[in-house]
């Protein structure tokens, strides 16, 4: 022991520098920069990406495309399998809709109220039915009908499919591990990229569309599903094996009850996910609201974008408070009757009744179709306001510029240096960064999906597209982050600036990505700029919750030594308040990350250039191969971003 103790003590101790694991990390990827990169600079000189390392995918995904097309009708597996899937999704929203127009404008109006007043109460009734009379003053009734006919298939199909995998995920440990990466994955992606597959199988029209809605909803539905059943009280559990009950009466009478709150929890986010693609799928032909949106904002019509948004709004918000206050007990929470269940089923009969009584007496008046003498115009008085925007806010204002000026500099000085930076950078060297900053967040396994996701942009051959979006991403990630981080600051430390800004914060986070796009294209014009604009606004909310969350959520203990030891504010903040909260920072970057990729892809719609336009091209001009290409770059773009900005789960906890 002595020989060992002394071997080991003439044995050269390591630096302390070096003592550091981020530090090692970096030290070897140095070493691969210095020998790497040499030899790649040699063989591919140039900083874009070598074409002799991509592969053209262009011929391959015509000539499938082409055969797709070609043997739809003919072909067995399109005869007896998608399209039997196409003519019952075609029939479901078909049979919604011409049920939602035989009940007409009153009735439909009455059963919204009614189940709101069932679920939620008074209040919220109220505001059900003065959302649906907003849609039909604008002239958007029959817009909306198709939208609700849409959207209540695709939920359910959704909620039945989450479920469904939730409920095997719940069960089963082996399940759950093989569906977790493939729901991460689905989870971070942008809605476009959910678009080309099954345009792709099912070609233009409403099957393609709700097919696109259900596979970007499902997943919160399955994740919450399998929370709430893995979170069930194993004493209960206990209590009902002790009792005999089968495997199958266990689940009926114990966990399912006692997930409830994370079921409908998942219903409500699987409706305000439905409702964002549904919109977004007027592109592929879903129509509805979404499609009065998309050809306003292709014409640049704002007055007439605007008439189309404000219904999307109003049922985002209704659906989400409606489901939200069911997900916490309704109206009957806290309420004890002397006969249990008695007031829910009474209420329930008087909602049923109210609601077919009222669509009965305007099916007998003849009052079926929404009055059009009723309809408020708002499309002129709001493009004489655009006009008057553009001729007085955009451009000279005295000190301040105008917003034409704003967006032109934020091209100008950001943008653009952003852009030819990452361009300019030699294409292993991103590489090497994206390593670097995935492996010192994560583990190597991290690191190496990441540098994967990147270098199969190149490989598809749209690498410098892909750096123009992420160019976009990263201007708009730093906007957010400074402006998210100081709202949430100042939020966690003022409960009066937080209850100002919390139905703010509510109503931002449940409008559709689409409609972000109307504002800033009335404010800004269409570029870059405002794609960017519109980005930073979608995603400001939820780092300011999550930011302002992580704050509050500080030990009480140590803000109070601090505050002992004579720290001041700020210090109680820079020392204490920001270190604890490391872990809900970096979930505020990622979730801030994945949320300005979803709006700057979209912004293709409005002249963002790169990948979203690619899609969009290719959407419009049935060039398959061109967008499917964009669509995948975007997925590997989606992949990278995620895995560079989400720490690993000990990583978290040490930080914590």
């Amino acid at each position: 022991m002595a020989t060992i103790s002394a071997a080991s003590a003439r044995r050269p101790a390591l630096p302390a520098v070096l003592r550091h694991p981020a530090v090692r990390k970096l030290a070897v990827l140095a070493v691969l920069a210095a020998v790497l990169g040499p030899l790649a600079h040699a063989r591919w000189a140039g900083a874009a990406w070598p074409h002799a390392l991509t592969v053209d995918l262009t011929g391959p995904l015509t000539r499938a495309s082409g055969w797709i097309i070609d043997h739809r009708d003919t072909h067995p597996l399109f005869l007896y399998f998608f399209g039997y899937v196409s003519n019952a999704v075609v029939l479901c929203v078909r049979a919604v809709y011409l049920f939602l127009l035989a009940a007409g404008w009153a009735g439909v109006t009455a059963l919204g109220t009614a189940v709101a007043w069932r679920l939620a109460g008074v209040r919220l009734a109220l505001g059900t039915a003065a959302a649906f009379l907003a849609c039909g003053l604008l002239g958007m009734w029959v817009p909306t009908m198709q939208t609700l006919a849409l959207m209540t298939v695709a939920v359910l199909a959704s909620v039945a499919v989450g479920f469904l995998l939730g409920l095997a995920a719940g069960l089963s440990e082996r399940t759950d591990r093989a569906l977790r990466p493939v729901l991460d994955t689905m989870q971070v992606l942008p809605a476009f990229a959910y678009l080309l597959p099954v345009v792709l199988v099912f070609g233009i029209g409403v099957p393609a569309a709700v097919l696109a809605t259900v596979v970007y909803a499902a997943p919160p539905m399955a994740r919450l599903t399998a929370l709430g059943l893995r979170g069930a009280d194993a004493e209960v559990l206990e209590a009902v094996d002790s009792l005999g009950a089968t495997g199958r009466q266990r689940l009926l009478t114990a966990r399912l009850p006692l997930a409830r709150k994370e079921l409908l929890l998942g219903l409500n986010q699987t409706i305000m996910m439905a409702l964002s693609m549904a919109v977004i799928a007027s592109v592929i032909g879903a129509g509805g609201l979404g499609d009065r949106v998309y050809q306003a904002l292709a014409s640049v019509d704002v007055g007439a974008a605007l008439a189309a948004g404000i219904p999307i709004v109003l049922l985002a918000v209704v659906l989400d408070r409606v489901t939200g206050a069911a997900g916490t007990g309704g109206p009957d929470r806290g309420r004890d009757s002397g006969e249990p269940g008695a007031r829910p089923r009474l209420r329930t009969a008087v909602a049923a009744a109210a609601a077919v009584a009222v669509a009965l007496a305007a099916r007998l008046a003849g009052r079926l179709d929404w009055p059009a003498g009723w309809n408020v115009a708002i499309a002129e008085p709001v493009d004489r306001a655009v006009d008057w925007m553009t001729a007085h806010l955009y451009t000279g204002v005295p000190y301040l510029g105008g917003t034409a000026d704003w967006a032109a500099h934020f091209t100008t000085w950001v943008l653009d240096p952003v852009r030819s930076g990452l361009q300019g950078l030699p294409w292993w060297s991103v590489l090497l960064i994206v390593a670097a900053l995935a492996w010192l967040i994560g583990t190597w396994r991290t690191a190496l999906t990441a540098t994967g996701a990147m270098a199969a942009i190149g490989v598809l051959g749209v690498w410098q597209p892909s750096l123009d979006t992420l160019s976009q991403v990263l201007a708009a990630l730093a906007v957010t982050l400074v402006l998210g981080f100081a709202t949430g600051i100042a939020a966690a430390r003022s409960d009066r600036f937080e209850r100002l800004l919390r139905p703010v914060l509510d109503v931002f986070q449940t409008m559709p990505q689409f409609v972000y796009l109307i504002p800033v294209v009335a404010l800004f014009g269409v570029g870059r700029a405002p794609a960017a604009a519109a980005a930073v606004v979608y995603a400001l909310p939820a780092v300011v919750r999550i930011t302002a969350q992580g704050l509050r959520q500080v030990d009480p203990a140590a803000l109070e030594s601090a505050r002992s030891l004579g720290a001041t504010s700020a210090q109680q903040l820079r020392q204490v308040q920001l270190p604890l909260a490391r872990p809900a920072l970096l979930l505020a970057v990622n979730q801030g990350v994945v949320l300005v990729l979803a709006v700057v892809i979209i912004g293709g719609l409005v002249g963002s250039g790169a990948l979203g336009y690619q899609v969009v091209f290719g959407l419009a001009q049935g060039d398959l191969a061109t967008g499917l290409v964009a669509g995948a770059a975007i997925v590997c773009l989606g992949l990278m971003l995620d895995r560079v900005t989400q720490p690993t789960g000990r990583r978290a906890k040490k930080g914590a």
